[in-house]
């Protein structure tokens, strides 16, 4: 079994992935919580939006770094 991820470590790939994303992630080694707010989730449903951040997060999910993720995916028009 892998270490866990570390909090900067998933915020680092999501910022990769999301560059002009606004990125919170919380975790405490087993459950974490990413609060993404991006333009580039205009458009997008739920699922597209929750399928962009786990792929950029694949490696620490594949890898068994990273459990239990909740997702917040917004625009920031949604979140105004």
């Amino acid at each position: 079994m892998s270490q866990p991820a570390s909090n900067e470590e998933a915020k680092a790939l999501l910022e990769q992935a999301l560059p002009n994303a606004e990125i919170t992630v919380n975790g405490d080694g087993y459950k974490y919580e990413a609060i993404v707010v991006s333009e580039e989730f205009e458009g997008m449903n739920t699922l597209q939006r929750h399928k962009t951040v786990y792929a950029a997060l694949g490696e620490l999910i594949t890898g068994g770094a990273l459990h239990a993720l909740s997702i917040k995916a917004k625009t920031p028009e949604e979140v105004a």
